[in-house]
């Protein structure tokens, strides 16, 4: 009986049927096979694998979105036969429980709670798989959402509220900010002016103690008053007065902008 060769690659396993039935596996490298009554029908890769599985599903607030699932799985050493003769197409049949178990848990929230719980329904995929798939002779390994697309509309109206409220937040930052500074310069113009006052007030008290000294050394000193009289109150406050009206007349004529139109009396 006459023999081939076949050679099966690395992280692969050949499936030799005899006679149509399952006869044994063909491990990697050169296989020596009885033809015609042997031949390697299959492989089966060793390799871990990643299946991507897009979804259109609707949430609790009826909003449609566009999910991406990931699903890396490998096939078990010891359930290879399983893996082979178990399932036609064993794509097909993770992409559909994938699409069950995503359609119904995307629909009992809403679509904030689906982006904030991408991690526990990654979770419950997993589980569901493992449940399911291990008996065919494949292990899952992980399982990722790796997208979660609403519609543009939607996208657009969560990007307009999220742009609203950060545009109130910070107008309200600005007002609390000149709120602050006007308290701030209200402050500091009330105690620029009481300081004003108080060096206005200490200045007319020392010219005030002045004059009054002065005045009082006049009516003491009888060689400049000739023995007269000293001067009286009236004199000072009458001296006081003038002062503060010449005072009055050098600080409205140092003012450009100020427009004065002396009258006279009679």
């Amino acid at each position: 009986m006459p023999c081939c060769i076949e050679c099966i690659n690395t992280s692969e396993v050949g499936m030799v049927e005899r006679c149509g039935a399952y006869y044994r596996q063909a491990g990697p490298g050169a296989n020596c096979v009885c033809w015609p009554i042997d031949s390697i029908v299959g492989v089966v890769s060793m390799r871990v694998q990643q299946l991507n599985v897009a979804i259109e599903t609707k949430t609790l607030d009826n909003v449609f979105v566009d999910v991406v699932i990931s699903i890396q799985y490998s096939t078990i050493q010891e359930r290879i036969w399983e893996a082979f003769y178990s399932l036609q197409d064993h794509k097909k049949q993770i992409r559909a429980y994938v699409e069950d178990i995503v359609r119904a848990t995307l629909p009992t929230v809403t679509l904030d709670e689906a982006f904030a719980s991408k991690e526990t329904i990654a979770v419950e995929i997993k589980r569901g798989l493992d449940a399911t798939m291990n008996t065919y002779g494949y292990l899952i390994l992980n399982s990722l959402v790796t997208d979660m697309t609403p519609d543009a509309r939607v996208r657009n109206a969560m990007n307009t509220i999220n742009s609203s409220k950060r545009l109130k937040e910070a107008a309200a930052e600005k007002a609390e900010g000149d709120k602050v500074l006007a308290v701030k310069a209200a402050e500091a113009e009330a105690e620029s002016k009481y300081l004003s006052g108080v060096g206005v007030a200490r200045q007319r008290k020392a010219i005030v103690d002045g004059l009054r000294n002065s005045i009082h050394d006049l009516g003491d000193n009888d060689q400049i008053t000739g023995g007269r009289r000293g001067a009286s109150q009236k004199d000072v406050v009458d001296l006081l007065l003038l002062t503060q009206y010449f005072d009055m007349l050098g600080i409205v004529g140092s003012r450009p902008t100020t427009t004065t139109v002396y009258i006279p009396e009679d």
